[in-house]
């Protein structure tokens, strides 16, 4: 399907893949609107410590450690897109701190992964997570978008309806809602994904330290409050702060950083999508009219202006490159027979 510059595109979701998507298409010349009933940034992309790190993220998630070349190829994108935005890119790296027996099974894994043993790790890098999420705001806007604050309820090609009751003229629905996609309503792909809430602490900084620092169970992310990160709470998703799921973190942040007063510590909640194998649903759904941008686990930054791009390829009937196959919208359907 190709479709030509000047058609109405609505975006739901403004996460980090819906305004990334948005601001590319906006910028393509499409009439678009984003929709999200959320405030600005109240969603798992403003919550998160913006990591753009696919080394730590195949060192410690076991469902990235197959997809590091592809990861590697997203954060190649970001010094361009960052620069574009005047969002500050922090090389610093992140630096691992732990106990002998734990940097000794690091040590390991890094071999595994076919990299060096290494206490920085030089090509992860990092953002702020919500001044991103306004300068996306402030660009699609200025690219002539706009947006909404009501859901989408339903999509059929040609209109949507709105949550409010109204309907508005549209011709494709790009879906990047995270947690909301999941009842399948307006894609049936959406039907595999399962939340994972994520729990954040933000506490006053003990030091001036400009990298990140990960540890066994914990990373520590610089900043005004340091962002101490962060839980994995599989299928769950509720937004209430829980403290029995983050006295591990706890543990791990003062082990490495015993001066920190996490007692004063404010908690952040977001939650996340993930498929099976950890990467996003990405192209055309069944659904007629419907591509999909969801579903990128604790990667919805790193991933963000590669998936926007590949929307904007599908989009236009273009190439959507070497990794369309790897995050295919319908990789997990059943096949006929």
């Amino acid at each position: 399907m190709k479709t030509v510059s000047g058609a109405r595109i609505a975006v739901a979701g403004a996460g980090a893949l819906g305004l990334a998507t948005a601001l590319r298409l906006a910028r393509m010349g499409f009439a678009v609107t984003v929709f999200d009933p959320a405030a600005p940034g109240d969603n798992a992309s403003g919550v998160a410590a913006g990591m753009l790190a696919p080394v730590s993220e195949a060192l410690f998630d076991p469902l990235s450690s197959a997809h590091l070349a592809l990861m590697r190829r997203a954060r190649d994108l970001w010094p361009d897109f960052a620069e574009d935005l005047g969002v500050e890119l922090a090389r610093t790296g992140v630096r691992l701190e732990g106990a002998e027996t734990w940097r000794a099974r690091i040590a390991e894994r890094l071999t595994t992964l076919g990299l060096p043993d290494q206490e920085t790790i030089s090509e992860d890098w990092r953002i702020e997570a919500r001044p991103a999420l306004a300068r996306l705001r402030d660009a699609i806007l200025a690219a002539g978008g706009r947006f909404e604050a009501v859901a989408v309820e339903a999509f059929a090609p040609g209109e949507v309806r709105r949550a409010d009751g109204g309907t508005e003229v549209f011709d494709i629905l790009v879906l990047a809602t995270g947690p909301g996609a999941r009842d399948g309503r307006l894609a049936p792909e959406t039907a595999i994904l399962a939340p994972i809430k994520g729990q954040i602490l933000r506490a006053t900084p003990v030091d001036k330290a400009v990298d990140v620092v990960r540890g066994e169970g914990v990373y520590l992310a610089p900043g005004e409050r340091v962002a101490i990160g962060a839980t994995m709470e599989v299928g769950r998703d509720d937004l209430s702060p829980d403290a029995s799921a983050t006295q591990g973190l706890r543990a791990a942040a003062w082990a490495l950083r015993p001066a920190l007063d996490l007692d004063a510590a404010q908690v952040e909640v977001g939650v996340r999508v993930t498929t099976p194998d950890g990467l996003p649903l990405v192209g055309w759904s069944r659904s007629p009219g419907v591509i999909l941008a969801v579903g990128a686990r604790r990667n919805g930054w790193l991933l963000a202006p590669l998936v926007a791009k590949m929307v904007a390829a599908y989009v236009t009937g273009d190439n959507p490159g070497p990794d369309a196959a790897a995050m295919d919208a319908r990789r997990f359907e059943e096949p006929e027979t």
